[in-house]
């Protein structure tokens, strides 16, 4: 297959041992992969060198959004391909890419299908188009600590051909320790900016429930789709308890 030697693929890890290697495998026409690793304590970095293709950063975590601009930084090319740790490149995609005209005032978006374990779950959270493919020198991604985006002002934006399949949760544990990682950003990145009480962390938690199994169907997913939405449930009655404290915290200073 032909290399692809004008686009980087970026990627910040941290403990993705489980779904690294398919990642990487994915990316073999990839002359060029950075992984951005944040003090994995598993075999992630074991697992990374082992590619001749990847240059392994040791890195500070920053939040999503300003760590995702920093591993950039270590990109060869310009163009660069955003990554998570547990998204794995068809054939079709990496065909699409090859034959991908780049063109400056154009963004590429992505179609993602994803999975919990290797079931396909179609409702709870069915596909996403993301914008993943960017020029470094023309745009970056938000300082957000969490829900990081593309700055898309003023570009077209314009989807690769195939699919990109998303493995984020192996087992029960996976969405334990992500509610706790992802509800901590949250609540640090809006403490003394959004208000918060106990009444709306159960509400909110409440709601998420109902939308994600109910309006959403997440009921037709199975097992699955009652562990997604319960796992919405407790991640927000978390995001919006710990903020609460936090303003507390803050207001006793």
């Amino acid at each position: 297959m032909t290399k692809i030697s004008n686009i980087s693929c970026v990627m910040i890890v941290k403990n993705a041992e489980t779904t690294l290697g398919l990642v990487l495998d994915s990316l073999a026409s990839f002359e060029d992969v950075v992984v951005y690793s944040n003090s994995s304590t598993d075999k992630t970095d074991e697992i990374a060198i082992s590619y001749e293709n990847v240059n392994l950063i040791q890195g500070e975590f920053l939040g999503f959004g300003p760590t995702k601009n920093k591993a950039a930084t270590y990109a060869k090319n310009d163009w660069v391909l955003s990554l998570d740790a547990d998204e794995v490149l068809s054939e079709e995609f990496v065909l699409s890419i090859i034959d991908l005209d780049l063109d400056d005032t154009t963004l590429y978006s992505i179609l993602r299908t994803n999975y919990y374990k290797k079931t396909q779950v179609k409702h709870c959270w069915g596909n996403d188009i993301i914008t993943r493919l960017y020029n470094k020198t023309k745009t970056s991604f938000t300082d957000k600590h969490v829900h990081e985006k593309i700055i898309d002002d003023s570009f077209k934006v314009k989807e690769i051909s195939g699919v990109v399949k998303h493995y984020p949760y192996a087992s029960i544990t996976d969405f334990i320790t992500k509610l706790d990682r992802y509800s901590t950003i949250f609540a640090k990145d809006n403490v003394g900016k959004k208000s918060s009480s106990p009444l709306k962390a159960i509400l909110n938690a409440k709601f998420s429930f109902f939308k994600t199994y109910f309006i959403k169907r997440g009921f037709l997913d199975g097992y699955a789709g009652l562990v997604i939405a319960f796992s919405h449930m407790a991640t927000n009655f978390y995001k919006y308890i710990k903020l609460y404290e936090l303003n507390e915290e803050l207001k006793r200073k």
